[in-house]
């Protein structure tokens, strides 16, 4: 069993910069991916950057590309979002999820999920 808990949400001005964390719990496996997700108020909920834990690859939305990074720290267990340049449009509740197919992640398909970080971003 995998467990997802994430932290560092808040509330920023808009152009400032966040880092959000998942912390990973429970067994890993071949080809386990977290992905960063986020729901903004009445809107679906979208995929945003995932990562391949073995070999850090990574995959972004095109609208978050230039700004947001995603990596991890194997010895932690934490995956990170670097949420920079900021805009309004980027509040949200932020989400990590994680499976074992990276083709799936990046489509919200997901095992395991996170309870969510809410990101603010003022004008």
């Amino acid at each position: 069993q995998v467990q997802l808990v994430e932290s560092g949400g808040g509330l920023v001005q808009a152009g400032g910069s966040l880092r959000l964390s998942c912390a990973v719990t429970g067994r890993t496996f071949e080809y386990f991916t977290v992905g960063w997700f986020r729901q903004a108020p009445g809107k679906e909920r979208e995929f945003v950057a995932a990562i391949l834990w073995s070999s850090g690859t990574t995959n972004y939305a095109d609208i978050v590309k230039d700004r947001f990074t995603i990596s991890r720290d194997n010895a932690k267990n934490v995956v990170y979002l670097h949420l920079n340049n900021l805009k309004d449009e980027d509040t949200a509740v932020y989400y990590c999820g994680a499976g074992g197919a990276a083709a799936l992640i990046t489509r919200g398909i997901c095992d395991y999920w996170g309870q969510g970080t809410q990101v603010t971003v003022s004008s």
